[in-house]
């Protein structure tokens, strides 16, 4: 996979991401890029849920998606 497919991938993750997260910033997800348990520190600051809840959220869209990390 060569850096353009690897940014287009990244680019329709964040999309995907903001979909179903709303309340998550363009910046919230450049800090995050690609790690997940930044992603599950995000959702729980933007939404106020507690670590098992964003966790939770988290892994059923992934399995929803067909995502792996």
């Amino acid at each position: 996979m060569n850096k353009d497919q690897a940014d287009g991938n990244w680019k329709q993750f964040k999309g995907k991401v903001k979909e179903q997260w709303g309340k998550l910033t363009d910046d919230d997800l450049t800090v995050v890029e690609g790690k997940r348990d930044q992603l599950v520190g995000k959702i729980q600051e933007r939404y106020g849920y507690q670590k098992d809840q964003a966790e939770k959220e988290l892994h059923e869209w992934e399995t929803k998606n067909k995502y792996h990390w």
